[in-house]
């Protein structure tokens, strides 16, 4: 379990420092402006980032690096949840972590440009952001369902295609909210931030729970409603999502 709980905290801490990271260095060489080419680039951070905790750290933890992922197995019954509060304690701590480890890097530059955190956009909605991160996590449990949950699917295809899933809901989604999908992924920075100094948005931050939980749970019933993964899984939990063992994130 310690060996668990670690690989989470340190996979977690690697998307954020890779993929928020990312967000302050586009800021950084676009004299403070994203395009959404450079959006583009910072999706293919996470993506990138995403796919190599998978392959590093299925086969250890699972890899969920998401507390939206860890309860919504549970939901299911494909992850124990006497286990859920750790999980998600490391996956926070990791956040923090890999935040922490930007501004190191970064220095007060990273503060200033809001360590990669996520925010609503001009006009909208609160309910607005809840339903793009409901809809942005309703993607990447799809993927994470069809790739590495699904007995049926195809080995060594998992880490890629669940890392391009991610890519896909941010440039869906981060104009809305910044596309998070992951609260530890908004925890992270937002804590960091209020820690050195930084402004953050705190009453944003339920809608960034509300959404990716509302849309992991429901991508995860749904698909084994209509797709009836259960009739066609063995594996126990212990051996869910990993590349070569499929049945859990």
């Amino acid at each position: 379990m310690v060996r668990r709980l670690a690989a989470e905290w340190l996979g977690t801490a690697l998307l954020v420092l890779v993929g928020a990271g990312s967000v302050v260095a586009a800021l950084r060489m676009g004299n403070g402006e994203v395009t959404y080419a450079g959006l583009g680039f910072i999706s293919l951070a996470f993506a990138i980032v995403v796919a190599v905790v998978i392959y590093g750290f299925g086969p250890v933890s699972g890899a969920h690096i998401n507390p939206a992922v860890t309860l919504s197995l549970a939901i299911t019954g494909r992850f124990p949840w006497r286990e859920v509060v750790p999980y998600i304690v490391a996956q926070l701590v990791g956040a923090f972590t890999g935040a922490v480890l930007i501004i190191a890097s970064f220095g007060r530059d990273a503060v200033d440009a809001g360590l990669g955190g996520t925010s609503l956009g001009s006009g909208v909605t609160y309910w607005q952001g809840i339903v793009a991160e409901a809809l942005g996590t309703f993607v990447l449990l799809f993927a994470i369902m069809a790739l590495a949950v699904d007995s049926r699917a195809p080995l060594g295809w998992a880490g890629l295609m669940i890392g391009l899933a991610v890519a896909a809901a941010i440039l869906l989604i981060a104009p809305l909210t910044g596309g998070s999908l992951n609260p530890a992924r908004t925890f992270g920075p937002d804590l960091a931030l209020s820690l050195f100094g930084g402004t953050v948005r705190w009453s944003e931050f339920p809608l960034y729970w509300i959404g990716p939980l509302v849309g992991g749970g429901g991508a995860v019933l749904l698909y084994d409603f209509i797709a009836q993964s259960r009739q066609a899984e063995s594996p126990s939990v212990e051996e869910s999502y990993t590349p070569s063992a499929p049945a859990q994130d």
